[in-house]
C-alpha cells in the first residue's frame, strides 16, 4: 500500500481579487479531499463576499478543475477572476497602443525622407 494515500494534505488556496493584489491561505486537508473542500476550509469565501463558485473557475496550478477533483499532496488551488477584457482584445489594444510610440523595437514610425 502507498503511504502517500494516507498522509494529510497541506494544499495553498490563493485568490487574486485585484492585479498584483493575492490572498493566500494554507489549509491541512484530510486524503481524499477534492478542490471544493480546500475553498471552503480556506475562509477566502467569507473574506471575499464577491466570490461565487458557480460563476468563479477554479484551478490546480494553473490547469482548470472541477469542484470535485481530488487533491494531491501540495497541490495549489486557485480561484480565477472573471475577466475583465476578452485576451485577444487586450492583445490588440496594446498593439494598437504601441504604434506611433516607435512600435516594438523603439525606432521612429517617421517615414518622411529629409
Amino acid at each position: 500500500m502507498d503511504h502517500a494515500d494516507d498522509q494529510a494534505l497541506t494544499i495553498e488556496v490563493i485568490y487574486s481579487p485585484r492585479a498584483g493584489e493575492f490572498d493566500s491561505v494554507h489549509v491541512c486537508l484530510q486524503p481524499g479531499a477534492c478542490v471544493r473542500d480546500a475553498v471552503l476550509q480556506s475562509g477566502l469565501l467569507a473574506r471575499h463576499p464577491e466570490l461565487d463558485l458557480q460563476r468563479h473557475k477554479v484551478g490546480v496550478w494553473g490547469k482548470w478543475r472541477a469542484l470535485d477533483e481530488r487533491l494531491r499532496v501540495a497541490d495549489r488551488v486557485e480561484i480565477y477572476r472573471p475577466l475583465s477584457v476578452d485576451p485577444k482584445e487586450a492583445r490588440r489594444r496594446r498593439q494598437f497602443g504601441q504604434k506611433g510610440r516607435g512600435g516594438i523595437g523603439g525606432g521612429s514610425t517617421d517615414n518622411r525622407t529629409k
